[in-house]
C-alpha cells in the first residue's frame, strides 16, 4: 500500500517536484552532484522525503530517465507525423538540452545496470519509431528502401546529430559548419525548404479547401 501512495493521490506532486529538482541538478552541475540531500534542497523539501518516495537513488535515477523517455517518444511521434518528417528528425536530435540530459544518464549508466538496461529498453522504442517513419518518407520521395535500409537512414540520421551536439558541450566545432551544410542540403533536396509545423499545416489546410 505504501507504494501505491507514493506513486498516486495528492503526494504525487512532491514525488514530481523531487524529479524535477533532481533533473535540474544533473543539468546544472552534472549526476554526481545529485544526493538526497541537495535534491532535497533543490526542492524545497526535508531530506527524509527523498527516501520515503525513492527508496534508493538508483530508483529515483531510473523515473528521471524514464518520464524524459516516455515524453521523448511522444514529441518524436508528433515530429514524424509531420509533413517534414525528416527535418523533424534531424531537429529532434540536434536539440542541445536533450542530448545533453543523455550524456549525463549514459555516463551514469556506466556504473548502475539497472539503469543501462532501461536505456536500452528505450533505444530500440526511439529507433523502430525512427525506422518506420524513414521507411514511408523515402518510399514517398521515390527512393528505393532497399538500396540503403531505413535503419542505416535513422542511424545516420540521429548520430550524426547527437555527435555534433556532444562536441559542441565540449567547446569543438572543427567541421561542425560543413557536417550541418552537407546534411541540410540532403535535407532540402529530399523535403524542400524547412518551414515551421504552423505554416505547414496552414498549407495543408488550403490544399484541402481547394
Amino acid at each position: 500500500m505504501a507504494s501505491d501512495r507514493r506513486v498516486a493521490g495528492p503526494e504525487a506532486k512532491n514525488r514530481a517536484v523531487l524529479l524535477d529538482a533532481a533533473e535540474r541538478l544533473m543539468l546544472q552541475d552534472g549526476y554526481a552532484a545529485v544526493t538526497s540531500r541537495r535534491v532535497a534542497e533543490q526542492a524545497g523539501l526535508k531530506p527524509q522525503l527523498v527516501h520515503y518516495y525513492f527508496r534508493t537513488m538508483d530508483e529515483m535515477f531510473i523515473e528521471i530517465f524514464r518520464r524524459r523517455a516516455v515524453q521523448g517518444l511522444e514529441v518524436q511521434a508528433r515530429a514524424l507525423d509531420s509533413p517534414q518528417p525528416l527535418w523533424a528528425l534531424w531537429e529532434f536530435g540536434i536539440d542541445p538540452t536533450g542530448t545533453q540530459l543523455t550524456m549525463e544518464f549514459m555516463g551514469l549508466a556506466n556504473h548502475r545496470k539497472a539503469l543501462r538496461a532501461e536505456i536500452g529498453a528505450y533505444a530500440e522504442q526511439f529507433r523502430a519509431q525512427q525506422v518506420d517513419a524513414m521507411a514511408t518518407a523515402l518510399r514517398r520521395y521515390g527512393y528505393e528502401v532497399s538500396d540503403v535500409p531505413p535503419v542505416v537512414w535513422a542511424v545516420f540520421a540521429t548520430s550524426v546529430s547527437r555527435v555534433l551536439v556532444m562536441e559542441q558541450a565540449l567547446g569543438m566545432s572543427s567541421g561542425h559548419a560543413e557536417t550541418l551544410a552537407f546534411c541540410e542540403s540532403w535535407l532540402r533536396r529530399m523535403e524542400g525548404e524547412r518551414v515551421s509545423d504552423h505554416d505547414a499545416a496552414r498549407g495543408v489546410s488550403a490544399a484541402v479547401e481547394h
